[in-house]
């Protein structure tokens, strides 16, 4: 029984420092508003046009910012107080769902305005999540940085979970995105108070001057690291092509016949299974062939796709969601550690640029590709050809990137 409990306060280590405890309670708020609020602009702009390719264009506007302005908002990140930073985006979440409530209130029905706050929220976005990212290694101390990542992605996917489910469950009773904009903008302003009370011990950076060489060093760091640039480019293309999210509206509409809850079940389950998942590797964390698992991982994200879309049961569509964000979040939790394990700090806001990047493109654009492909060869061939594809990466990337294949463990340099 001793063991057991040593057991169980050790896979909590990371909350044993209040600043990251903190953290976490802000992203939590964060996260949910932004997913509550992600399932009502969906079902909002599905409901206008009837067009899947203006779903995909719901993603590629919020990720446009990003692709402008990644290069500044790494290095802001690198220069200013990141906490400080960080309250200022959650601001900017929180005037982004203000702005979305207003139109909608004053019976602002077009797409027009919706797309215009849509590329708010990307700007917003592009500095939130590299200054995000590069601060968690100052919550916590090295030994306990692994778990730390862990449960950021549990606590991450909880919120995607709840966001989503409490979303799509609001705006059917409400029978309107009104209430849903409001819970999200009052959860930003919850995220604002937890960050104002961390007190982080940052270690003094140097501030480089801004220059074209310190703006594009995060970008010749990844491109020196290998098996950084292998990790975080298979996950973007694997998800670029495997991302079914954004045509999750009309499979819950046209396909699997259920209103706005079943939108929200099914943006709810990819969250269980990557939270599950996250809690897993948290108490049990990878000690050996991390490069090969998360090949196989991703191989597996790619066939639980293709079971999703050719699915036309909703449990079934829900579990094979389900180990779609399992298989997954194997992939983002050795991503994110490898990332910031072999970064130095004072380059972390770069080089998660960069890397925010390459997510944000898997998941925006991705939506983008599988709305413009719905459209072309119809919703169900869309998601099992991009199945395919994300078993043809895998593949492809496996032999492209040895060094990747061969990692066996995820420690510090100085380890």
């Amino acid at each position: 029984m001793a063991e057991s409990g040593n057991s169980s306060r050790a896979g909590r280590v990371a909350f044993t420092h209040p600043d990251f405890a903190l953290y976490e309670l802000a992203r939590f708020f964060i996260v949910a508003a932004l997913e509550m609020q992600s399932v009502a602009i969906g079902w909002q702009v599905y409901e206008i046009t009837k067009r899947p390719l203006d779903l995909g264009l719901v993603g590629l506007a919020q990720f446009l910012p990003g692709i402008i302005l990644f290069l500044v908002s790494g290095h802001a990140a690198d220069r200013f107080d990141r906490r400080n930073l960080l309250i200022t985006c959650y601001a900017g979440f929180s005037v982004c769902s203000g702005l979305l409530l207003s139109a909608y209130l004053r019976g602002m029905h077009a797409v027009y305005p919706i797309y215009i706050v849509v590329v708010l929220i990307g700007v917003v976005r592009s500095f939130n999540g590299p200054v995000s990212r590069a601060l968690l290694p100052q919550l916590v101390s090295e030994e306990h940085f692994p778990n730390a990542v862990a449960w950021n992605s549990s606590v991450n996917q909880s919120a995607t979970i709840l966001g989503p489910a409490i979303g799509g469950l609001v705006y059917a009773l409400s029978k309107g995105p009104s209430a849903v904009y409001t819970i999200s903008m009052v959860s930003a302003v919850g995220a604002i108070v937890s960050t104002l009370q961390i007190k982080s011990q940052a270690k003094p950076r140097p501030r480089e001057q801004l220059s074209l060489k310190t703006v594009l060093a995060g970008l010749h760091y990844i491109r020196k690291q290998k098996i950084i640039l292998g990790s975080i480019s298979l996950d973007l293309f694997a998800v670029l092509l495997g991302g079914a999210v954004a045509l999750l509206p009309v499979y819950a509409r046209e396909i699997l016949r259920t209103g706005p809850w079943g939108l929200g079940l099914l943006r709810s389950a990819p969250g269980i299974g990557a939270g599950g998942m996250a809690i897993l590797l948290a108490h049990r964390p990878l000690r050996s062939r991390v490069g090969a698992t998360m090949l196989w991982c991703v191989a597996g994200f790619g066939v639980f796709t293709i079971l999703f879309g050719i699915s036309r049961s909703l449990v079934l569509s829900m579990l094979a969601l389900l180990f779609v964000g399992a298989t997954d979040m194997v992939s983002v939790i050795i991503r994110g550690t490898l990332v910031q394990v072999a970064t130095p700090d004072e380059m972390r806001g770069r080089v998660n640029a960069v890397d925010m990047i390459f997510v944000g493109a898997s998941n925006e654009v991705g939506q983008f590709e599988s709305g413009l492909t719905a459209q072309w060869f119809g919703t169900v061939p869309a998601v099992v050809l991009g199945g395919i594809g994300t078993l043809v990466v895998t593949a492809l990337w496996a032999w492209s990137f040895p060094e990747l294949r061969r990692v066996n463990q995820l420690t510090f340099p100085d380890n």
